[in-house]
Formats: structure tokens, C-alpha cells, sequence
């Protein structure tokens, strides 16, 4: 457990460095966004320094990541309100997407990945197909799809998710359908696609086989002997889907008109915000390294000495 939370810390400690390195090289900075193109070469300096932006770069990176780890990631170079805040404020929506997206995405995900390997076998070729195209297929793609599908042509949802300000999310389920579907379907065959793998690797030992020899379901071998044998690649790759979807929200916000943490995020980008942009993707990075850590939890019940009971991706 202590190896787990040194390589935990060894993982944090990398991203937000990555993180700064990379805000640090967008081009142009908050200082040319308030001048509007129009300061002088002398105002946009004041600018900098009244911000602190001309300090050495890793002396501005121990300010920022001393700020985090005691809880205050700075303000806004833009609004001058706290990033914390900020990032608590849009937070719930987010929050809400992955999650409602996750728990649709997981068992289909796992039904796809079955199908494709254990299915009907005349079925087979279609699902794969399926799965690859669904995994590789954008976000506005499938976005799109599912506007002109439930909205224009059914009429059963809005085309846009125009949340009041005051009311929580979950509270209104007709705005989230599209923008969790749009999250879900990708990361589901996002999902199955690397499963497939492992799960033909599981279904091809002798246990399995006889098993089924003795007439067990296809659902009880799944449940009993499939599922316990990928759990802990399984819990890896959920790790990775979850940060991912914090991030990918971005694009899902921006488009249905949610005031969550990835429409933050793009307008932080687009006004060179750094101290937001670097709270939000740190805090994608966070959910994937927790994520990973509860993963190692898992393999470590499953077997406790070596492992070697999980199979790999």
C-alpha cells in the first residue's frame, strides 16, 4: 500500500508538471488578452508584473504547486475570483455527466465486449465492427447523430441543455440525456474494444470451457468466472476512462450550453486564464491517478502475492 501511494504521489507530482509546462506554452498569455491587442509594449509589461507573469518559470511553478497543495490554486488572471471556487461552482455539473455517463457506459461496455467475443458468431463481425466504429467515432460526430435522432426527427429531448444557474443537474434529467449519451457511447466501445481482448484470453482457458461444457448460462460464466479474472484491468481502464471523461467534457458542455468544468476550461484556454486551466486538467489528472490507485486495490485483493490471477489488456 505504501509503494501504491509513493507512485500515487510520483504520478501527481509529474502531471502537474506536465500541466504547467504545457498551459506555460500556449501562445500568448492574459496580459495580451486584457490589453486587447492595443496595449503598448510598456502596458503589457506592467501587466505581467502586476500579475507576477515575469518571474522565472520555476519559481511561478513552486508558487502554483505549493497554492494547490494547500488548497488555494490561486485566481483568475481574467475575473479575479478564486479558482477554487470557481472550479466548485462548475463542478457538480461535470460531476454529474461522468458519473450518470460511467454507469451507462460500464455495463454496456462489458455487454459489447461479450457479444463480440461469445456472442452469436454470425453476430460477431457486426459487433466488432460496431465497437471500433462507436470507439473511434468523434464526440460532435455522435453529438450530431443524436440531435438530428432524439430531438429533430423524435422530438423527445431539447437539442440544447440550457441549465439554470440555480438548479442542480440531476434534477433536470430531459438536458443530460444527450449530453451523457454523447459521453457514453464512445467510451463504451472505447471500452469494449480493449476488453474483447481480455475477456477471449479468460474465455479460452479450461475453466471456462468446462464450465460451459456443464451447461452453466453465459451470464453465470461471466459473473462467476469471467468478470473476477478481469477485474483489476478492468478497474485500470475504468481509471483512465473516468479522468477521461472529466476532460472530455469539454467538448459536450460547450456544445449543449452546460456551465460545467470542461466549458470552463475552453473559455479559460480561449482568454489564456493559466491558473484555471491548471486547476481544471489537474484535476483530470487527479481522478485518473486515484482512479489507478483504487485499480492497484483491486489486483491486490485478487491476488495478494504475485497477481498473476488478472489477466492484461
Amino acid at each position: 500500500m505504501r509503494r501504491g501511494l509513493i507512485r500515487a504521489a510520483a504520478l501527481l507530482l509529474a502531471a502537474s508538471v506536465v500541466v504547467f509546462l504545457i498551459t506555460e506554452a500556449l501562445p500568448g498569455d492574459a496580459a495580451d488578452v486584457r490589453g486587447g491587442g492595443r496595449a503598448t509594449a510598456e502596458q503589457l509589461a506592467r501587466l505581467r508584473a502586476a500579475e507576477g507573469l515575469d518571474r522565472p518559470l520555476p519559481f511561478r511553478y513552486l508558487d502554483w504547486l505549493g497554492g494547490v497543495l494547500t488548497g488555494d490554486p490561486g485566481r483568475s488572471l481574467i475575473t479575479g475570483r478564486s479558482v477554487a471556487d470557481l472550479v466548485a461552482q462548475r463542478a457538480p455539473v461535470t460531476l454529474t455527466l461522468a458519473v450518470v455517463a460511467l454507469a451507462l457506459a460500464v455495463p454496456l461496455m462489458l455487454a459489447l465486449a461479450w457479444a463480440a467475443v461469445r456472442g452469436p458468431r454470425r453476430l460477431r463481425p457486426a459487433v466488432t465492427a460496431s465497437v471500433v466504429a462507436g470507439a473511434a467515432l468523434p464526440q460532435v460526430v455522435v453529438a450530431a447523430g443524436l440531435v438530428a435522432l432524439l430531438s429533430a426527427a423524435w422530438g423527445l429531448v431539447p437539442p440544447v441543455s440550457l441549465l439554470p444557474t440555480d438548479e442542480p443537474a440531476w434534477q433536470r434529467p430531459d438536458l443530460l440525456v444527450l449530453p451523457v449519451l454523447t459521453l457514453a457511447l464512445p467510451t463504451a466501445g472505447y471500452g469494449a474494444a480493449l476488453l474483447r481482448g481480455a475477456i477471449a484470453d479468460v474465455t479460452a482457458r479450461p475453466f471456462v470451457r468446462d464450465a460451459e461444457l456443464r451447461g452453466l448460462p453465459s451470464g453465470a460464466v461471466l459473473l462467476r468466472y469471467v468478470l473476477p479474472m478481469i477485474a483489476a484491468p478492468a478497474a485500470r481502464l475504468l481509471a483512465v476512462i473516468a479522468g477521461g471523461l472529466v476532460a472530455g467534457t469539454a467538448v459536450v458542455e460547450t456544445l449543449f450550453g452546460l456551465a460545467g468544468l470542461g466549458e470552463l476550461l475552453v473559455t479559460a484556454i480561449g482568454v489564456r486564464d493559466i491558473p484555471v486551466i491548471q486547476a481544471v486538467a489537474s484535476l483530470a489528472a487527479g481522478v485518473v491517478v486515484a482512479g489507478l490507485l483504487a485499480a492497484d486495490a483491486v489486483a491486490r485483493v485478487m491476488d495478494p502475492r504475485t497477481g498473476s490471477k488478472a489477466v492484461s489488456l
